[in-house]
């Protein structure tokens, strides 16, 4: 493997991890609303992330291992909704409950944390192979 597949590498993992932090954004902002745009509640998204191997459309030996990742598909949580008590609500139904979004805050701070995490360590790889081929072309 050269030392410049491993800005595509990097690159690739940062792109996914912005992904997954889109998704943790739009849950945490969707928590709490009873009613999404479609007029059905709210439902948690996942990202799904998928290995790139060396040979995936791109011209290079096989054999080689992975050379990324990519992002599969953003996918619906299969989590149960959350029914609140609020015989008040408008969108409450005959018995006075109101079915929430199956966000989990918790869990959504956690993805948000790994996500950033990861997204740091990609971007610091990038940055060590940066400085490896600043300095392999000054010599």
């Amino acid at each position: 493997m050269s030392l410049f597949a491993v800005f595509g590498i990097t690159g690739s993992g940062m792109a996914a991890e912005s992904e997954r932090l889109s998704a943790v954004a739009s849950n945490m902002a969707n928590a709490s609303s009873a009613v999404a745009s479609s007029g059905q509640p709210y439902k948690a998204r996942e990202v799904v992330f998928e290995p790139v191997s060396a040979g995936d459309g791109e011209e290079r030996p096989s054999g080689l291992g992975m050379a990324g990742v990519k992002v599969a598909g953003v996918v619906e949580s299969s989590a149960p909704m959350q029914s609140v008590y609020d015989p008040g609500n408008t969108f409450a139904d005959e018995k006075g409950y109101v079915q929430m979004p199956n966000v989990n805050p918790v869990d959504e701070m956690v993805n948000m944390i790994s996500a950033q995490q990861n997204y740091q360590a990609d971007l610091e790889a990038f940055n060590v192979a940066k400085t490896l081929a600043l300095r392999t072309l000054s010599i």
